[in-house]
């Protein structure tokens, strides 16, 4: 039984200033369950033999689909007060990856990148050029008031005449970084990781953050681990964070944990950067550093009971 493989699957929803003063006990429950229902998702498709890359892209589907995270349906508003969204996914088996970036109207952007892997020749397609190969392959578009959120116009209308992006919260001082992500290793041992958001409030138009480049946001390999990651994404992509964990477990041999640690609590702070991580090894085992406040987070190895977790402790 010790070399039976075993699946696993960690998921997050974003990071920053979140405490229990933050969220109301209905916002706490509603966050909990949106996170246990894209666990259940993700948990299914591998209890039943199905690939890591199906449950990652399943599971960020339904995070995408809730108004609730800054990806897809919640996403943020821009400076120009419209959507552009970032996602990105990748196989651990065969180091294919896939990301789009800037797009506008697309229902679901981790299935595009998902297609654009799958699908085309490249690991990057943006805006128009994205938007064209997404109606070719019959990806889903809907009008902008789908995309629309009383919370997300607010605090776009109380930056819009400024020079100030927010980072996906009401209050300036109060940071959220509003991506949203998985990672999971299925029972044939193969790993991958995806990764969405909607960026950040007031963003500059066309500006681009660290979740569709690969190795900064999102990165897989069978042969060390899978990332995804959540945080200023200015500081995530000098850091090549994803991949700096990856190296870290491959030419040092640290486990996930020290790894993720090392990078997240160490390096990564010492620069200035605010965020976490969500990781998982071909073993199972499962990382979920931060050192913001909080990070929406949950993750469900084969045997045990799923855990959500929004605050510290």
């Amino acid at each position: 039984m010790e070399n039976k493989q075993r699946f696993a699957l960690a998921l997050h929803g974003g990071a920053g200033t979140i405490t229990r003063a933050s969220l109301t006990l209905q916002m706490d429950q509603e966050y909990r369950l949106a996170l246990h229902q894209a666990l259940e998702i993700g948990h299914a498709i591998l209890e039943k033999g199905g690939s890591a890359l199906a449950a990652v892209e399943a599971t960020v589907v339904s995070l995408e689909d809730c108004p609730l995270f800054n990806a897809g349906r919640g996403s943020v508003f821009n400076k120009r007060g419209t959507h552009e969204m970032d996602a990105a996914i990748m196989d651990g088996k065969t180091l294919g990856a896939g990301a789009i970036t800037g797009v506008r109207n697309v229902r679901n952007p981790i299935k595009l990148a998902s297609e654009v892997m799958r699908h085309s020749d490249h690991v990057l397609l943006c805006q128009q050029g994205a938007e064209e190969f997404a109606r070719n392959q019959g990806i889903a578009f809907e009008p902008d008031d789908y995309f629309f959120t009383q919370q997300r116009y607010d605090q776009w209308q109380a930056l819009r005449d400024s020079d100030v992006y927010m980072l996906d919260h009401s209050l300036a001082k109060e940071k959220k970084f509003g991506t949203v992500g998985a990672v999971a290793v299925d029972l044939e041992g193969n790993l991958a990781a995806a990764t969405s958001t909607g960026g950040m409030t007031n963003k500059n138009f066309n500006r681009i953050g660290d979740t569709p480049i690969i190795g900064a946001g999102t990165y897989a390999n069978n042969r060390t681990c899978a990332v995804s990651c959540t945080g200023h994404g200015e500081f995530f992509m000098r850091s090549v964070v994803a991949y700096d964990i990856s190296c870290l477990m491959e030419y040092k041999g640290l486990s996930l944990t020290q790894a993720s640690d090392l990078v997240v609590m160490d390096k990564l702070k010492k620069l200035g950067g605010e965020g976490g991580l969500i990781a998982v090894d071909a073993q199972g085992n499962v990382a979920l550093p931060f050192n913001s406040e909080g990070m929406y987070r949950g993750s469900w190895v084969a045997g045990q009971e799923p855990v959500v977790a929004i605050y510290q402790d």
